[in-house]
């Protein structure tokens, strides 16, 4: 069967081209028109990320040469100013946190302690403790939140506890890698970003 004449539908049927109507054709043409020119497109900014974190990191490693020293692997963030100061461009590392069953430890024994404490401290500071624990709409924990507890200066054995508990219970399971370059505005101490997302341009 020639399939010039027909074209395959979403379910994998062979339809006859005369048997569809002409502004679904269009459409067809349309879309694949447009997918054709944004491969090639993301094909491109995908080579360009790979250049550019792979020229970055051999410069972090001539830098390092400078003083005898060997850095290893391509972690961390990073800027690097134009020598004029009109343009800087930052590579980050976005490392994805999660928590093992130790985190449940961790809420057992910060509830003890709101059990003990809100009998004079009243409702609020267990309001900012629960808020810590709330999960998205994605059932997902706010990583940063329960991080951020560790920050708060409490001299509770039980808190102390729970705060070793929530570091240990801490896992790094991935990481995303980005790199962004901005532009100086005139003479201001005001960068912006020179746009390589197609939604910024």
């Amino acid at each position: 069967m020639n399939t010039e004449t027909h074209k395959v539908n979403s379910q994998g049927h062979l339809v006859p081209i005369d048997m569809i109507k002409p502004i679904d054709l269009a459409r067809d043409d349309l879309v694949m028109d447009i997918v054709k020119r944004s491969i090639p497109m993301s094909e491109q900014l995908g080579g360009l990320k790979k250049s550019v974190f792979d020229d970055i990191q051999a410069f972090i490693e001539l830098s390092a040469e400078q003083y005898n020293v060997r850095v290893g692997g391509n972690k961390g963030n990073v800027t690097l100013m134009s020598f004029d100061g009109k343009y800087k461009v930052i590579r980050a590392i976005q490392e994805h946190i999660t928590f093992d069953e130790r985190l449940q430890a961790a809420k057992a024994l910060i509830d003890e302690c709101l059990i003990d404490w809100t009998k004079e401290s009243g409702p609020e500071i267990q309001a900012i403790i629960e808020r810590a624990f709330e999960v998205n709409k994605e059932g997902q924990l706010n990583t940063g939140r329960i991080l951020a507890l560790r920050r708060v200066n409490i001299k509770d054995e039980r808190w102390l506890k729970a705060m070793d508990a929530i570091s240990e219970s801490t896992q790094v399971v991935g990481s995303k890698s980005y790199f962004r370059v901005y532009q100086r505005v005139g003479n201001t101490d005001v960068f912006k970003p020179i746009s390589l997302d197609i939604a910024g341009v």
